[in-house]
């Protein structure tokens, strides 16, 4: 290869591509700025565009031999081609690519123009392979190259970053380049998150981009807090604005996930008037200014909707059966997280066994998925009648007898996971929940105990079905029967393969 020292700065526009066999990677030098492509998407390129359209504008170097494998000669489409094989049978002749002679100074030097005339759809396939820094980067090479760069299919997909260097030590989007996307790519804009750290400057610029998407076509939009939820302590009418700006002008959003937000029941009624039609994901646990009224709504309007994610407070009745009528898709997903932060104040309600049958009805494959933060008080509402639940989490002490209900009353029970429990060995509760959940195949106890005769009962029961088994060492008791250096041999042997339980680490 030839020396940038000797090129003009102007012509320093070559692409050198180093295969690595070894690592199945493609290193792409562009203009001196290395790029690494896996060995797979590299040959996908080939194959999509086609190896004479890639090959006349590249020279080709084997990382693992150093011989060159295309030579790009200045003014010629056509070059020699050899295999990596050949490549490496004539390793004692190569020369190593620092070293390789040049010839004449004609043929060392690619021109604005060779670079220029290389495909659109090969500088794309390559920009789509690299990330927005390098895309960036590469844009500056030439004016063709600069104009793939800007290019609505590299567009469709793209995440805001949004963090106070103050308090953050995460990267965020540059001012510049928001702009750029605003003026330039928010009609193109189609796949759109933000991630914003704990202050509330942060999530204030997410709404202040968000107002400025007025002529977009977006179909998912995140709103993610990567530390606390920021997006509480801004305005609630500076977000709802700026949030009813999407709503209004995208009319064909699918996906939505806005957890931890201050959205309320007219912005809700606004996305049900412009997308009801194509809304199938919609994500909103932990948002207090919604009512069950107005996530209702939302139930009775969008008859696609297949993933819904909320707080207990919303589940009702009534909100079951619309999800369960006969215009309604089947429902794939429903995540309920039952949360308290003031014991003794909340007051939990409790749902019909009828209205969980006629969701099962209606969709027999449907997930269910609790998630429990609450104290041991305040499970009396809960599983005293069939449930269908599917993952259970308890992210608090749960009791022996809330436990035994479960086993009592959940038998489509997947996967189970207990935070703590206390000082009351789970023996019964374990063999009975292995008994009637018997499509339990995940379990996970923290603070918990159990006896190993209790623990090998229940594995037993469970087979090798239990595909994950996470018990920490210390919650085993070691009893008459087994000790804790029996266990593992005896549990491998039930499930079929090697198994130990979880080790407490010493720092």
């Amino acid at each position: 290869m030839f020396s940038r020292a000797h090129v003009p700065a102007r012509h320093r526009l070559s692409i050198r591509i180093w295969q690595n066999f070894a690592a199945k990677q493609i290193r792409v030098f562009w203009d001196g700025m290395p790029f690494y492509v896996d060995e797979e998407a590299w040959n996908k390129l080939f194959l999509e565009c086609g190896s004479n359209d890639f090959r006349g504008h590249c020279s080709f170097v084997s990382e693992s031999c150093g011989f060159p494998l295309n030579r790009m000669k200045r003014g010629r489409s056509k070059c020699q081609h050899f295999t990596p094989s050949e490549g490496r049978k004539k390793r004692h002749r190569s020369v190593p690519p620092a070293h390789v002679q040049t010839g004449s100074s004609a043929s060392q030097r690619p021109t604005e123009e060779t670079w220029g005339s290389l495909p659109h759809h090969v500088v794309l396939h390559i920009f789509q392979h690299l990330s927005l820094v390098d895309r960036a980067r590469a844009s500056s090479v030439c004016r063709r190259w600069n104009e793939v760069f800007h290019i609505p299919e590299l567009w469709r997909r793209f995440e805001f970053e949004l963090n106070q260097p103050a308090t953050s030590y995460l990267r965020s989007t540059h001012p510049d380049l928001i702009q750029q996307i605003i003026k330039r790519h928010a009609q193109h804009l189609q796949y759109v998150s933000f991630k914003v750290d704990s202050c509330t400057e942060s999530a204030e610029a997410a709404c202040n981009i968000l107002s400025q998407l007025v002529n977009c076509t977006i179909k998912t939009l995140g709103l993610i807090s990567t530390a606390r939820p920021s997006f509480m302590d801004v305005s609630q009418s500076h977000f709802v604005s700026a949030l009813t700006v999407v709503f209004v002008n995208s009319k064909s959003l699918s996906s939505i996930k806005i957890d931890d937000t201050p959205v309320d029941d007219p912005s809700l009624k606004v996305l049900v008037a412009n997308n009801s039609d194509t809304l199938k994901l919609l994500k909103m646990s932990s948002c207090p200014h919604v009512s069950p009224a107005g996530i209702l709504c939302v139930a009775d309007q969008c008859h696609g909707l297949r993933e819904l994610a909320l707080n207990y407070h919303l589940l009702s009745d009534e909100l079951l059966l619309a999800l369960s009528s006969e215009k309604h898709v089947h429902l794939e997903h429903l995540r309920i997280d039952v949360v308290s932060e003031n014991p003794g104040q909340t007051q939990f309600h409790a749902i019909k066994k009828s209205s969980w049958d006629a969701l099962i009805h209606h969709s027999p494959q449907v997930s269910i998925v609790m998630y429990f933060f609450l104290y041991e008080e305040e499970f009396e509402p809960f599983f005293c009648e069939e449930t269908p639940v599917t993952h259970l989490y308890f992210g608090r002490a749960v009791s022996k007898d809330m436990l035994g209900r479960i086993g009592m009353n959940c038998p489509r029970l997947v996967e189970l996971v207990v935070c703590a429990n206390g000082l009351e060995p789970l023996d019964e509760e374990l063999i009975r929940i292995a008994e009637r959940c018997t499509s339990l195949t995940a379990i996970g106890l923290g603070e918990c105990e159990v006896t190993c005769s209790g623990f090998m009962e229940f594995v037993k029961m469970c087979g090798g079905r239990l595909s994950q088994l996470s018990i920490m060492e210390e919650v085993l008791i070691p009893d008459n029967t087994y000790s804790i250096e029996q266990i593992h041999s005896e549990v491998s042997k039930h499930l079929g393969r090697i198994w130990f339980p979880d080790m407490m680490p010493t720092w």
